[in-house]
């Protein structure tokens, strides 16, 4: 059965409001998505209720909120098939991949051993290796090819011996593409290196196992799946966070400290120094529980739907040159385009006064964008409260702007 995004809008609130009089269109769902009502009362009862730092009261409240910070944890970690012990709460996926690269690389890795990234990644996932290559540690990029795909040719020359970690998108944040990540890690493992996924465009979109992907690190943000910002996910194998160093110091992650030497709390606590974001993790867990009455799989057909019909009605608007595959089997709820002779930035003004929400920019991709041989784009993203009468707006919108820029546009 397809979503009823009607009925869904009436979840969110903030989908109430209007724009310039107009109906609040929002189709910047890749940047953050809203937020359902459900979540919203579960963030304000836990700091009504059960406010209290976790693991260390021996008071009622404390163990409270301790129980529902765990609950929280086992709930979310089952949510893309991982175990409780194997979530590690962070702030987004941009401090799960810095865990990754600082926790595991740096300290693993030794002089002359490579990194291989992509092309297609936001820079959440290309500066923090590049921060480490004073260390001696060599970075290498699988390139993009057609029309916005990873070469498989080129991943497969450019991993080697020396590749000891293996990252990528499962899913671009500019070009929609969905990538292959379990055969990507399949060539990795078999070549003895590790895999790190960041699914901030993938969790909140479509059916996420990390085991049955082989990820040996998976992270994720919650804010792009309903969920608070500030918080996010990031999973990784038992046996490596047993050998990782930890990535803060401070309170909660130690088991006891002296004045020459310390000693870590059993993971994932060992990763969570200092008050942890306790509200956040329930505000989470709150939206999992939505996603999951849902069911992944519908939200992942209703997308597909959608992002055929606006690729359609996009491709057939003169002066419109969309990029990324054309194909919605390949490609998740992301559509960037450029209207001949009308700047993004100035696209998206006239759009926002039309009441229609898109991005523009390079996304924090500019190597996307250099590939494209653009130095912007305009950006709509599709989540399960938006429909064809959504896209039918953006289009209308789009009317405006051949008005008010002519024979440019």
């Amino acid at each position: 059965m397809s979503l009823d995004a009607e009925r869904l809008r009436e979840d969110f609130p903030i989908l109430r409001r209007t724009f310039h009089g107009k109906r609040f269109v929002y189709l910047d769902n890749a940047a953050t998505t809203q937020k359902p009502s459900c979540v919203i009362d579960r963030l304000s009862e836990f700091y009504r209720l059960y406010n209290s730092n976790v693991h260390r009261g021996a008071y009622t409240l404390a163990e409270e909120a301790t129980d529902l910070y765990e609950k929280s944890r086992a709930n979310i970690s089952a949510f893309i098939g991982g175990k409780p012990e194997e979530l590690i709460f962070v702030r987004g996926a941009t401090e799960a991949i810095n865990m990754v690269a600082y926790s595991y690389a740096l300290a693993r890795l030794e002089k002359g051993d490579t990194i291989l990234s992509t092309e297609m990644e936001h820079h959440s996932n290309i500066v923090p290796w590049q921060l480490l290559q004073p260390h001696g540690l060599r970075l290498d990029f699988v390139k993009l090819s057609g029309k916005g795909e990873l070469s498989l040719e080129d991943f497969k020359e450019k991993i080697t011996r020396r590749t000891k970690l293996v990252t990528f998108t499962h899913a671009s944040n500019v070009l929609g593409t969905i990538n292959p990540a379990s055969e990507f890690a399949k060539i990795a493992h078999d070549n003895g290196s590790k895999v790190l996924v960041d699914g901030a465009q993938s969790v909140p979109h479509m059916p996420v196992d990390v085991r049955e992907l082989g990820a040996d690190f998976y992270a994720f943000s919650g804010h792009k799946m309903l969920g608070p910002m500030g918080i996010g996910g990031l999973y990784a194998k038992s046996d490596l966070l047993e050998e990782m160093a930890p990535f803060q110091g401070g309170g909660e992650m130690i088991k006891e400290v002296g004045l020459d030497a310390s000693t870590w709390a059993e993971p994932p606590q060992k990763f969570e120094a200092g008050t942890p974001n306790v509200a956040g993790s329930v505000g989470l867990s709150e939206a999992v529980d939505y996603l999951r009455r849902l069911d992944m799989s519908r939200v992942r057909e209703h997308e597909k739907r959608l992002s055929a019909y606006a690729l359609q009605e996009l491709e057939s608007q003169e002066g419109v040159r969309v990029f990324g595959p054309g194909d919605p089997e390949r490609r998740g709820g992301v559509i960037s385009f450029e209207v001949k002779g009308v700047h993004p930035h100035d696209l998206a003004t006239i759009l926002d006064r039309e009441g229609v929400a898109i991005r523009s920019g390079h996304h924090c991709a500019q190597p996307v964008a250099d590939w494209l041989g653009v130095s912007a784009t305009a950006r709509a993203s599709f989540y399960i409260y938006n429909d064809h009468t959504d896209i039918d707006s953006l289009i209308s919108a789009l009317g405006m702007v051949r008005k008010i820029f002519g024979r440019r546009a």
